[in-house]
């Protein structure tokens, strides 16, 4: 099944949820850009497939940055949406992510914990102490997966939800992400396409009560991510 405009590959839906694979390089939802949002693209799609009258209900329940592609989830009626919230609010829907980075990783896994501030102005978020008014907390855990042509690929989970966490934790340990002009602007060119993919999402299905597991996995034919054979 593909959402009618741009082609998106929907990954899972049934009555509750609605999982598909985010095209790189467009908003989640409306932004000052004006440019086609997912949110939106979706919802027209849901009219059009069940012919539904008047507006549609589809809710938002975790955001990708514009440039990352990958599994994201919506949820179709608000009791989903509210329970879903509950489960993000207690760290209980595990998202994992790949990404390329600059230079070869030398551990083969890491947790790492720092405190994020976000200048709304910049659209841009840096690691402060701890003691920075509006310092949140942010932390997650990588595990080597290959390292090759000073590039390493990694899997990374979250343990936190912060705006850009994977992009400036990386950064900050020394290993900007491919291609990210925000965070590693001295290693990477103008045009280059971030690699970093929103892997797998698992959770537990708010109505059926079902875990659920859903995968989307990067376009193999685009570098950096042709590199890699697995």
């Amino acid at each position: 099944m593909e959402a009618f405009k741009l082609k998106i590959p929907i990954l899972y839906e049934d009555n509750h949820l609605l999982i598909v694979e985010k095209p790189i390089n467009i908003p989640v939802q409306k932004d000052d850009s004006k440019d086609d949002d997912l949110l939106s693209i979706l919802k027209d799609d849901l009219k059009i497939r069940y012919k539904k009258p008047g507006n549609v209900y589809l809710g938002l329940v975790h955001r990708l940055d514009r440039p990352v592609g990958g599994a994201i989830l919506f949820a179709k009626t608000s009791k989903a949406a509210s329970r879903l919230a509950n489960q993000m609010r207690k760290l209980e829907i595990d998202r994992t992510y790949l990404a390329v980075t600059r230079g070869t990783i030398k551990e083969s896994n890491r947790q790492l914990k720092h405190y994020l501030l976000k200048d709304r102005s910049k659209n841009k978020v840096f690691s402060v102490n701890k003691d920075t008014k509006g310092a949140k907390k942010a932390s997650l855990k990588y595990e080597v997966i290959e390292r090759k042509n000073n590039l390493t690929l990694v899997q990374v989970k979250l343990e936190t939800g912060r705006s850009h966490q994977i992009r400036v934790q990386l950064k900050e340990a020394g290993y900007p992400l491919y291609g990210d002009q925000k965070y590693g602007e001295n290693v990477n060119k103008k045009g280059q396409q971030i690699a970093l993919w929103s892997y797998q999402l698992s959770f537990i299905h708010p109505v059926k009560k079902e875990l659920t597991e859903i995968k989307s996995i990067p376009p193999k034919e685009t570098y950096p991510w042709s590199v890699w054979e697995k």
